[in-house]
């Protein structure tokens, strides 16, 4: 059944009871499912990697006040790069069934109000970068490119889920940035993997488009592997899982990081066996999920740290 506000128009993947349909204004509600806050998921793996990053650089617990600047930064974030994705593919937006009713293409909200949110919402993720160290800062500004042409690539390649990766977990590079002021192995690999990582995840969200994609001439990497894509989530999650248990070596964690990992790659082994590409609610399932991976992987890394 489909989820419909008040006023008519369909939530896409937004949880039943989410807290924006039952407890925001109604005044703000377009603008806060423009920056998705109806759907927490997307921030939580915007947010994850910077987590994992944070833990695997510190010695013994992560500290509560970067991990919470990250929340911060990255709920902010998250909301600044849909809206900006939403600007930039209204058009296409109002030509598929599960985002035509999105707030732009809608009509809830101008393109000119848009700009407007972009900004606020920009400006919040600056005031939580300025608190870093000048060397997680310059890194922090050195990602913007990638957030900026990132909407653009389903346009010209069938890959735009790899772009997104290297741009959702520039993370993995910032946690550990802001604790070390500088990078090493460890979250490089750390990095590769989590790119590897939502080149999954977000493949399997994707298949929920592949009809509507492949009418308007969108590209995914859900069209470019097709039936195959099982045989490739085996490819890019086992990439995740070999480079997540280098980095954890590379920054010395110890044994019980390592029982606990096994714990998130199983979680993965059962996306990919009880994956069903032609069934959109399962893909859905399936890809809120690695919520919890990720917080497997926290959980282990800090049990490696602390333990």
């Amino acid at each position: 059944m489909e989820e419909r506000t008040e006023d008519g128009s369909r939530v896409a993947d937004a949880p039943p009871e989410n807290w924006v349909d039952t407890h925001a204004p109604a005044a703000l509600r377009p603008y806060a499912r423009l920056a998705r806050l109806d759907r927490p998921i997307g921030w939580w793996l915007l947010l994850l990697p910077c987590w994992w990053s944070v833990a695997l650089a510190s010695e013994g617990w992560p500290s509560l006040i970067l991990l919470a600047l990250f929340l911060i930064g990255a709920v902010a974030m998250r909301g600044a790069g849909c809206t900006w994705n939403d600007i930039v593919d209204r058009d296409i937006d109002a030509a598929v069934a599960r985002t035509r009713l999105r707030p732009i293409p809608s009509g809830a909200v101008s393109v000119k109000a848009a700009w407007a949110f972009l900004l606020a919402q920009c400006l919040v993720g600056l005031a939580v970068l300025l608190t870093f160290n000048s060397f997680a800062i310059a890194l922090g500004f050195s990602s913007l490119l990638l957030v900026a042409i990132y909407p653009f690539m389903k346009r010209i390649t069938h890959w735009p889920q790899f772009v997104l990766g290297l741009a959702f977990n520039w993370g993995a590079l910032m946690g550990w940035a802001a604790v070390e002021g500088s990078l090493s192995a460890a979250p490089v690999l750390l990095y590769l993997g989590a790119v590897a990582w939502t080149v999954g995840y977000d493949t399997i969200y994707a298949h929920q488009d592949k009809e509507d994609d492949a009418l308007i001439g969108v590209k995914s990497t859900a069209l470019k592997f097709g039936a195959a894509t099982k045989n490739w989530l085996w490819f890019f999650y086992g990439v995740m899982m070999v480079a997540l248990v280098g980095a954890g070596a590379a920054a010395g964690v110890g044994f019980f990081f390592y029982p606990v990992a096994a714990l998130a790659g199983a979680l993965l082994v059962w996306q990919i066996v009880t994956l069903d590409i032609d069934d959109p609610a399962r893909c859905l399932r399936l890809f809120r999920s690695n919520r919890d991976f990720g917080l497997i992987v926290f959980a282990a890394i800090v049990a490696g740290q602390v333990a």
